[in-house]
């Protein structure tokens, strides 16, 4: 039997399992500052543009732990925001995509 392309798969195509997720807003992608070192990943696989990565602000650099401020200065003080996290729809892709696991769904 011929395996299933990619392509094929609902896994590849947000808008081919819609009916699976839940309604956009059920859930929220929440972001630990302190593990994001602002690689972009999620920015690159959401497909509903929830996140934008850019420098942290002073207020929140300070909210980090020491540990967390050295790393977060190593890396540029780059962080991901979920700035249209009522714009999710819990496909997950982010949170799979995210080398740092910084990225949990949780209800709003």
């Amino acid at each position: 039997m011929p395996e299933a392309s990619p392509e094929a798969s609902p896994e590849a195509s947000p808008e081919a399992s819609d009916a699976c997720r839940p309604a956009a807003g059920e859930l929220a992608p929440v972001i630990d500052l302190a593990r994001c070192e602002g690689k972009a990943d999620c920015l690159r696989v959401c497909p509903y543009d929830v996140f934008e990565v850019r420098v942290a602000t002073p207020d929140e650099r300070r909210s980090l732990g020491w540990l967390a401020q050295i790393k977060s200065m190593a890396h540029g003080h780059r962080k991901a925001f979920a700035v249209h996290a009522d714009q999710c729809h819990a496909c997950g892709l982010c949170v799979t995509a995210c080398p740092e696991t910084a990225i949990r769904l949780l209800k709003p």
